[in-house]
């Protein structure tokens, strides 16, 4: 059982800068997320795409975004389960909650912050017979430890910056990598698809296009793949299938747990804390609705402000908190470290 204050569902930036509003108010978190790293959509499907309305920042890429997020809140030492999607629910009879993932670890926080963006995300599969049968058994839809691909042969299907920036890695790491697309063009980043152009013409990438992947073989695990490529067929050997196609949001089990849904969205009092019908359970960014309701990660981390404040009167019933501004009080980690501005010298003027 892991025991926190608040368990945030979601590791995008929402989800992220609520640790630090939570820590400057001394309360602990816990993320869970379905992905295998944080960072949600930001980190999966564009990391490498500018973000232009971030304050103070006139731009910033997805992935670096995450990057400085993660270490804002680093001071405050939050847990992260990764890799797990949040199943059931159960209240508690001091009212607290239980929450089970789908691989059976528990949670137990009196405050739940959902912050899953359009839901939990699932990979968008290619329609291949069988291809069920050989996920987990060569068929992969996430790189989450890329040893795992050491001097192994890999073949990689898909046009856009998670399909190029991981061949691009795997170079460096599999025997041979095949990057499979059903066109020439490829939509992701300049400096990504010239650095597959240069990979490609060096011979550590092998760059199959336009074509399709069209069937897997073997007979316990992928052995090779029957490719379709300019109308014509042919087998390639491979040690490992994976299929880059973009990820299909679903709110998932959520949708059971009882709150009030709208289109997909769980309606919220925007006009307090963002708590749902459910006292105790929040739901901040994307993830919610109300009215006038604008789906920007600016949005997301006000949400996630006014959460922790409530969350903060939950938790503590009774205690006032006191809002200072960090200018003014610094930061204190729950490691040890302290930010603040330099002390203002005393010292005459002659």
């Amino acid at each position: 059982m892991i025991k926190t204050d608040i368990l945030i569902i979601g590791a995008g930036p929402t989800g992220l800068f609520a640790v630090f509003e939570a820590g400057l108010l001394k309360l602990k978190c816990h993320i869970l997320d379905a992905l295998p790293q944080a960072g949600g959509q930001l980190s999966e499907l564009y990391p490498k795409k500018p973000i232009y309305d971030i304050p103070g920042f006139p731009e910033v890429l997805a992935g670096d975004l995450i990057d400085n997020l993660q270490e804002q809140i680093k001071q405050f030492e939050p847990g992260y389960t990764l890799g797990e999607r949040a199943e059931t629910i159960e209240k508690q009879e001091d009212g607290s909650f239980i929450v089970t993932s789908n691989k059976g670890t528990k949670f137990h926080a009196p405050v739940i912050a959902i912050a899953g963006g359009l839901g939990s995300f699932e990979p968008r599969k290619p329609l291949i017979e069988d291809i069920e049968f050989y996920e987990d058994k060569g068929v992969k839809y996430f790189i989450k430890n890329p040893e795992k691909f050491r001097d192994k042969r890999v073949v990689i299907a898909g046009g856009g910056d998670s399909a190029l920036d991981w061949s691009i890695f795997l170079a460096n790491v599999a025997s041979e990598v095949t990057l499979i697309h059903r066109r020439n063009e490829f939509r992701g980043a300049l400096d990504s698809v010239e650095k597959v152009q240069e990979l490609k013409t060096s011979g550590k990438i092998k760059l199959i296009t336009p074509a399709e992947v069209i069937g897997i073989n073997g007979a316990e695990h992928v052995e090779s793949l029957d490719i379709e490529e300019n109308g014509a067929h042919r087998k390639i050997e491979t040690d490992f299938f994976i299929p880059l196609f973009g990820l299909t949001p679903k709110l998932g089990p959520i949708a059971d747990w009882g709150l009030e849904i709208e289109k997909n969205a769980i309606k919220v009092n925007n006009a307090l804390d963002y708590q749902t019908n459910i006292p105790g359970i929040f739901a901040i960014g994307d993830v919610n609705t109300y009215p006038g309701k604008l789906k920007l990660i600016l949005c997301g981390f006000h949400e996630a402000t006014l959460m922790c404040q409530a969350a903060y009167a939950i938790i503590n019933p009774g205690k006032k908190y006191v809002l200072k501004y960090t200018t003014v009080s610094g930061v204190d980690g729950f490691d040890g470290t302290r930010k603040e501005a330099p002390k203002a010298v005393v010292k005459a003027i002659v």
